[in-house]
């Protein structure tokens, strides 16, 4: 009896561990796998957006690379996750490549999601091959004030209980107001405002908060791989504000469109696809 006994514990055991650690491991993101080929890309949309706003990139590189597309956890559409932050996402991202051996990718970020791009080829100097940053910099709270510091503890809760408590009425209209701003292509903006509409609420104001309070000025001297840096057409009225930014990214190449705002792959798609292509070669 005892010895049966034993036997029935060590199966429950073994099922247990066999349940465990068959859970595929949860991330918080999407991501849409396509395209062959021996070298992958990895795209990080901006803030709120779906991987979509990397639909024509993907199809200019499917044939000779494997795509990874990110849609971010909360963001258009996607079921949000806890513990939403730059860092975790940050972190999270990293494991993905880690534990998917994906070896060496190009990363490529918009936006916020150059900012992780950033962030991550700074705390992870060996896992990307090099990194494409669409209009973002290290500090973009740096650009309104100069004497900008991260605050230590960042109190978000102000900005999440003005966010949640807007109707729906209230919240896309305040996101109009911004469109005009983000691209000159105005048949984007119903796309844009949709991925806004359905993002979750608590997620986009969390990681507005948080990202406003990001600065990565210091940490990018320590990227090792090249670095592609495009920026929309209005920072070239900045330059010295906009170097300062990147100085210690001694791998930077800077290039600034010569038309539209922020959506550059939709704004100034032939300098977009030119860089894109000169920078990103067929190993």
């Amino acid at each position: 009896m005892k010895k049966y006994i034993i036997l029935v514990i060590a199966l429950l055991f073994s099922a247990v561990c066999l349940n465990v650690f068959a859970q595929t491991k949860s991330y918080p993101f999407e991501v849409v796998k396509s395209g062959k080929g021996k070298q992958a890309i990895l795209f990080i949309p901006g803030f709120a957006s779906s991987g979509e706003v990397w639909n024509d990139t993907k199809a200019n590189f499917e044939k000779n690379f494997t795509c990874y597309t990110l849609t971010m956890a909360g963001f258009a559409g996607v079921q949000p996750q806890s513990n939403a932050s730059f860092k975790n996402w940050e972190d999270a991202i990293a494991g993905y490549i880690k534990d998917n051996k994906i070896e060496k990718p190009i990363i490529i970020g918009h936006s916020m999601g150059g900012g992780l791009a950033l962030a991550i080829a700074a705390d992870y100097p060996d896992l990307a091959d090099r990194i494409v940053v669409v209009d973002a910099v290290p500090c973009l709270a740096a650009l309104m004030d100069a004497s900008f510091k991260p605050k230590v503890n960042n109190d978000c809760k102000p900005i999440v209980d003005q966010m949640t408590g807007m109707t729906d009425e209230q919240f896309l209209e305040n996101q109009k107001k911004y469109l005009v701003r983000l691209t000159e292509d105005a048949s984007k903006h119903d796309l844009l405002l949709g991925w806004s509409a359905k993002s979750d609420r608590k997620t986009f104001a969390e990681m507005y908060c948080d990202f406003s309070n990001t600065d990565l000025r210091d940490k990018i001297a320590t990227i090792k791989c090249p670095a592609l840096i495009l920026l929309e057409s209005y920072f070239a009225n900045i330059k010295p504000a906009i170097e300062a930014q990147y100085k210690n990214l001694k791998t930077a190449n800077l290039q600034y469109a010569s038309k539209g705002l922020h959506f550059i792959m939709y704004d100034d798609k032939e300098f977009y696809f030119k860089h894109l292509n000169n920078f990103i070669k067929v190993k």
